[in-house]
């Protein structure tokens, strides 16, 4: 009987179990990801006349970047054990566009302000699917 490519790599990626960095790492993925979606809800909230909301997206925003810097100290430690750069050099560009977000709606520069949102959020969401799709490698068993 002989195997398939897709039969040995279902095999390979059952035997690469996901360590405590990859799943702390995921952990921090999807804390960012939920934390940064709920900032256009935040904004609509404000755009429908509650001027609270305004104050509810500044204060989300300090909480996705905090969020965003947490999950790029996760990706070291990740990146450290599986041997793959992906999550370092991923995180560090969604922390990169988060800073300029954060400073174009601090400056009110809202023709940047809002198609890099949707940016980082589209970015957000593949790392996400990234990061849960399959089993990340663990150094020890690879």
């Amino acid at each position: 009987m002989t195997t398939t490519t897709s039969q040995r790599r279902s095999a390979v990626l059952r035997a690469a179990p996901t360590g405590v960095a990859g799943r702390l790492f995921r952990t921090a993925v999807t804390a960012h990801t939920v934390a940064a979606f709920g900032q256009p809800v935040f904004a609509g909230v404000y755009l429908s006349g509650a001027i609270g909301g305004l104050d509810w997206h500044a204060r989300g925003a300090d909480i996705v970047f905090s969020l965003g810097l947490l999950q790029t100290a996760a990706a070291i430690a990740a990146s450290v054990r599986m041997c793959r750069l992906w999550p370092v050099a991923v995180s560090l560009l969604v922390v990169a566009a988060e800073t300029v977000q954060y400073m174009a709606g601090l400056s009110n520069a809202l023709w940047l302000h809002l198609p890099l949102g949707v940016t980082i959020i589209a970015s957000l969401a593949v790392l996400f699917v990234a990061a849960w799709a399959r089993p990340l490698p663990n150094a020890a068993h690879v």
